[in-house]
């Protein structure tokens, strides 16, 4: 269902785009490739000059490489369009301090706190916050979502939908049903 009408006429000021792209690898790791742009839609005067039309304010990329574990084996920021030159595409190398870290068992907050303020750039580090659920994607490109291996689902209890004692579990995932049915 798309979204209502809008209450008032409008005329479109900003766009932005994030894209992630998972990709298997060869051997066996996966990489998550990540991007964020952020267009206008009229020259956009900033102190560092005019953005014409079509000109990124932004245009950032991270890969992100992780193992079947989801560590991360290996991080690449880069900032092809920036508001200040010499200044905002300097950060980069910074994010491989993410090196080691799990994308999910508190990547999250960990990222909030070794890049917080000028420890990063916030556009590069609101981008790595949609990661973990991008990997859980890719992986289960390739499981059945409703596989039984015999451990409880990795996606059970991580969202509204999918809460033990929902209605959705007791349909599409029986065995770990735990709402007032449950046997």
């Amino acid at each position: 269902m798309p979204l209502s009408e809008p209450a008032s006429p409008r005329t479109r000021a900003h766009t932005r785009r994030v894209e992630i792209q998972g990709f298997m690898r060869d051997d066996g790791l996966l990489d998550l490739d990540a991007r964020i742009t952020d267009l206008k839609d009229v020259d956009y005067p900033i102190a560092s000059g005019v953005r014409r039309v079509g000109d990124p304010v932004h245009d950032l990329l991270v890969r992100v490489t992780i193992d079947p574990g989801f560590f991360i084996v290996d991080v690449e920021a880069v900032s092809d369009w920036v508001p200040y030159p010499g200044g905002c595409d300097t950060i980069g190398p910074a994010y491989r301090q993410l090196i080691g870290l799990n994308l999910v068992r508190g990547f999250r907050r960990t990222v909030g706190e070794m890049f917080a303020d000028v420890r990063g750039c916030s556009h590069l580090t609101e981008l790595l916050l949609s990661l973990p659920t991008a990997a859980i994607q890719t992986f289960a490109t390739f499981r059945r979502d409703n596989e039984d291996d015999g451990e409880k689902p990795f996606q059970l209890d991580r969202c509204h939908a999918l809460e033990t004692t929902s209605e959705t579990v007791m349909r599409y995932y029986p065995r770990w049903y735990r709402g007032p049915a449950a046997k």
